[in-house]
């Protein structure tokens, strides 16, 4: 199990109690190349979470409504218990590990292998639930009458989309059908931004609107997996005060560098990545309230800024490279 690493006193700013955070959600999407498939799972409650027998994932293939047979479920009741502990992400890879796999056994990348807590659907002609393409809505359910009934805990697409039945991707641009703008479901890494705090538990309509609750990192990015944040309170995190107004742009960043704008004189700005580690330390002169910050060989991926201004005033956002 891969922990949130957040001891660090810099990363400790930005999460707050709410009521919100009292179920599990789909923290990280991966559709990446061959047979590259991954999904996080988020706990952000305060207590650990067992999904042996309550929970499940369901795929619906190219705009069904339905998940079309048994083959699409992935219930965890058979597999053992499985306990996300509060603040952790649960990281299911695909079960495709064997090196002499081809065509629709080919194994995913040892990158990927690597942050797998538990490997599922091994067989496309049995289980192909984590088989998803850009063009398949997913869902998380969880039941509370032994399996009865199953009620939405989160949705990833769109049950019943009909340009998905032909179509590939949900895209960033209206109608968000992959008929305009890029396409943001097949061939990305998708991270569900910072301020969501619990699942999509109706299915979207008249769209799935990916931009909304998804921030894009480029294909085969595997380095966040293991890791979430978000605006909820979770054990061992500390609140200290974002005692001044910062702006970081462009945001995402592919430039190489970014901008900061500061209502207060920046002193210094520290870049963090999602383990805590600090990956760069620069000084600011202490009278301008705006600076370029050079991002060159940093890895693509999603890191956070601290921004220290005179007074001990303070700032910490996040920054995604791509």
């Amino acid at each position: 199990m891969k922990k949130l690493l957040l001891s660090v006193v810099a990363m400790s700013a930005f999460l707050s109690a709410s009521a919100q955070c009292t179920e599990l959600f789909i923290s990280e999407y991966v559709e990446g190349s061959g047979n590259n498939k991954a999904l996080g799972i988020f706990n952000p409650t305060p207590n650990p979470i067992n999904l042996n027998s309550q929970y499940r994932l369901v795929r619906y293939s190219n705009g069904s409504t339905a998940a079309a047979g048994e083959a699409n479920v992935v219930a965890w009741s058979n597999l053992g218990n499985h306990i996300i502990a509060s603040g952790e992400e649960w990281v299911i890879v695909i079960d495709l590990v064997d090196p002499n796999g081809t065509g629709q056994t080919a194994p995913a990348d040892l990158a990927l292998q690597a942050k797998a807590d538990t490997f599922m659907c091994s067989d496309h002609n049995v289980k192909y639930a984590m088989f998803f393409n850009g063009n398949d809505a997913l869902s998380l359910q969880k039941t509370s009458n032994g399996g009865t009934t199953w009620n939405y805990v989160d949705i990833f697409g769109m049950m019943g989309d009909a340009a998905m039945v032909n179509g590939q991707s949900w895209s960033d641009q209206f109608p968000y059908d992959g008929s305009l703008g890029k396409w943001w479901t097949i061939d990305h890494t998708l991270y569900r931004k910072q301020t969501v705090k619990q699942g999509v538990t109706t299915n979207p309509s008249p769209e799935f609107i990916v931009t909304a609750e998804w921030d894009s990192l480029p294909v085969n990015t595997f380095t966040n997996l293991g890791t979430h944040v978000c605006d909820c309170a979770t054990t061992g995190i500390k609140e200290i005060d974002n005692s001044v107004s910062v702006k970081i742009f462009p945001n995402p960043s592919n430039e190489n560098y970014f901008a900061i704008s500061s209502t207060e004189a920046i002193e210094n700005v520290e870049i963090y990545n999602m383990l805590g580690q600090e990956m760069l330390d620069k000084r600011g002169n202490k009278t301008d309230k705006a600076m370029k910050v050079e991002t060159t060989g940093l890895p693509k991926g999603i890191y956070f800024v601290r921004i220290s201004c005179l007074n001990n005033k303070h700032a910490i956002t996040k920054l995604t490279i791509q």
